[in-house]
């Protein structure tokens, strides 16, 4: 019995040229769209909470002078940056995209100048380059320095505006006392452990209808008047 032969039909698939040229081209796009968004440079940088220090410094310092890509620019070598700079306390960041970053700075408070260098609230003393509106300490106050930092970084700043002079006058009953040389002439006697008194300034003045006088805060809150005739 002779066999019969089978013919297999090979049927050939067209390559369709038009659906490779479209993945192609999408495939093409999203490799340079993504090329693109990670060459985008930072545009617009906002700071606030600064006033010891200029906004160019603070670009400057956190090595984004030169604007580089927005992606490519990392939160934490920022705050790395920026925290080596003794003014700076703290430093948050927040990204908006495409191309815009903002800081938010919070600088330590300046106290005083001390021994010809400036006083921060973090108990750094440093060169000081650009603060002038501080009160002077006119002497050592070594032995009480770190509740001296402690303190003072509680008074208000629109009143340690008021203060010219600070003077460590301590007596055989409080070791941190101290006399406060005012800019309108009187003068505040104080000791640390009640300095947020002094943030009533203001009100105490405007009760003393223009006379000048000794503001006694460290005991018995009262005003000793000045003799028109004497300093």
């Amino acid at each position: 019995m002779a066999t019969k032969k089978v013919k297999i039909k090979v049927t050939k698939k067209k390559v369709n040229i038009k659906k490779i040229i479209v993945v192609i081209a999408i495939f093409a796009s999203v490799v340079l769209g993504v090329a693109y968004i990670i060459h985008i440079p930072i545009k617009n940088i906002y700071i606030t909470g600064n006033s010891l220090l200029s906004d160019k410094i603070i670009i400057k310092e956190a090595k984004l002078d030169e604007y580089p890509p927005f992606i490519n620019t990392f939160f934490i070598d920022i705050k790395d940056n920026l925290q080596k700079n003794d003014y700076i306390k703290e430093v948050k960041i927040k990204r908006k995209f495409p191309s815009k970053i903002i800081i938010e700075i919070e600088e330590y408070k300046p106290i005083a100048i001390y021994k010809n260098e400036l006083l921060l609230s973090s108990g750094k003393k440093i060169q000081n380059t650009s603060v002038d509106y501080v009160p002077y300490i006119t002497n050592d106050i070594e032995s009480v320095y770190d509740k001296f930092i402690a303190s003072f970084s509680k008074v208000d700043p629109d009143v340690l505006l008021k203060i010219s002079h600070i003077e460590y006058a301590p007596n055989e009953v409080d070791k941190e006392r101290f006399i406060l040389y005012m800019i309108d002439s009187n003068y505040v006697h104080i000791t640390l452990s009640k300095i947020e008194k002094i943030n009533k300034y203001n009100s105490i003045v405007s009760e003393l209808e223009d006379k000048k006088g000794i503001i006694y805060l460290d005991s018995g809150d009262y005003v000793e008047i000045k003799n028109k005739n004497n300093d």
